[in-house]
């Protein structure tokens, strides 16, 4: 073997470069695996509404089949994850308190239909036919939702006697359990 093709020695300047470098697990479609442990319930949903709607627009602007595949797992991921723990954790809590209960079924309506156009997604390949339409119109029905959570669902809790500092506890570990069941699950995903 070459030296050049040696890795450099520890310490050296170049070795310290390389270490700096991002690996292709670090790359921009990748869903971070962490929740903030110190976030009450409402703050963690709400940081998963953003990172979804920030990985919709960098679909949106994508360019190469790729890219787009990636940004696509990225979302479905992500939403998948956010789902189970409104679905087990907060919305269980939260049902109990709201005066309205409906709004809570329709919220599992919502993520039905949701989980409908995932394994469309998820089935699919950018450049197939409805491939950008499905994640389309994914993100308005994912626009939709957060919204009446937003405006509706989680307001209420708040003024509630919802312990969402312990309920985000939870939901903190729940996502990080979640998340590692993916990127063992899906190794590809882990270097998306």
């Amino acid at each position: 073997m070459s030296r050049s093709a040696k890795a450099p020695p520890k310490g050296s300047s170049s070795a310290k470069k390389a270490a700096a470098k991002p690996n292709k697990s670090s790359k921009e479609g990748k869903v971070a695996p962490r929740a903030d442990p110190a976030a009450d319930a409402i703050a963690i949903l709400e940081a998963d509404h953003r990172e979804v709607e920030r990985l919709f627009d960098k679909f949106e602007a994508a360019e190469g089949d790729a890219n787009k595949r990636d940004l696509a797992n990225a979302i479905c991921v992500a939403l998948k994850v956010h789902a189970r723990l409104e679905e087990e954790l907060f919305y269980p809590a939260a049902y109990a308190v709201l005066g309205d209960k409906s709004l809570i079924e329709e919220a599992q309506v919502e993520h039905a239909s949701a989980k409908d156009l995932i394994a469309q997604i998820e089935t699919g390949a950018p450049g197939e036919a409805f491939y950008d339409a499905r994640v389309k119109v994914l993100a308005e029905y994912v626009d939709h939702h957060v919204t009446e959570e937003e405006e509706e669902i989680f307001p209420q809790c708040r003024r509630s006697k919802m312990d969402l500092d312990a309920l985000g506890a939870i939901m903190a570990l729940r996502k990080q359990e979640l998340m590692a069941g993916f990127l063992v699950s899906n190794p590809i995903l882990a270097l998306s």
